[in-house]
């Protein structure tokens, strides 16, 4: 089965279910799904960043400070952030990842998707999908916000992280 084929949920303005469509079909008519993000930190407190390859369905080629991805129809949000994290990190065994909150993407243009942001510690090698990834590096937090300017970053990984800080900043 392809991406395009995978059966996500359909949902409300309230994040409630009222239907399920193949992912490509949600993504061509701009219908309003559920996303995973997941912040994962090494050992020493540095945020896996990473290039998505071009042949991404979304965001082709951009720079993004989350693993993560939609939610399969059914699925919950809990299980979806483990599962992306894993996939995408390329390592099994990783602890829960910690629910932080959860906001309504927006772009204004046809793309809204309810965001549920998520933190996990991967003291494990990590061996990324090669379809999914196209380069990776633990950065510290500092080198990360000198990046923010310089580097073309995923539109909703951008605003997950901008409230990821506003949430560390108000504890």
């Amino acid at each position: 089965m392809s991406a395009a084929d995978e059966m996500l949920d359909i949902v409300d303005e309230n994040d409630r279910v009222i239907g399920r469509l193949p992912r490509g079909e949600v993504y061509a008519k701009g219908l309003r799904h559920r996303c995973v993000f997941v912040q994962a930190r090494d050992a020493r407190g540095h945020v896996f960043v990473h290039r998505r390859t071009a042949t991404k369905l979304v965001f082709p080629s951009l720079y993004d400070m989350f693993v993560g991805g939609v939610v399969g129809a059914g699925e919950s949000y809990d299980d979806a952030a483990l599962r992306e994290a894993e996939e995408e990190l390329g390592v099994s065994g990783l602890p829960r990842p910690r629910h932080l909150f959860t906001f309504l993407y927006d772009d204004g243009a046809g793309r809204s998707w309810w965001s549920a942001v998520y933190e996990v510690r991967c003291d494990l090698p990590v061996r990324p999908q090669a379809e999914e990834v196209a380069w990776h590096a633990f950065l510290p937090e500092d080198e990360l916000l000198r990046r923010l300017p310089e580097w073309e970053w995923v539109p909703d990984g951008l605003a997950a992280y901008e409230r990821l800080r506003a949430h560390r900043a108000t504890g």
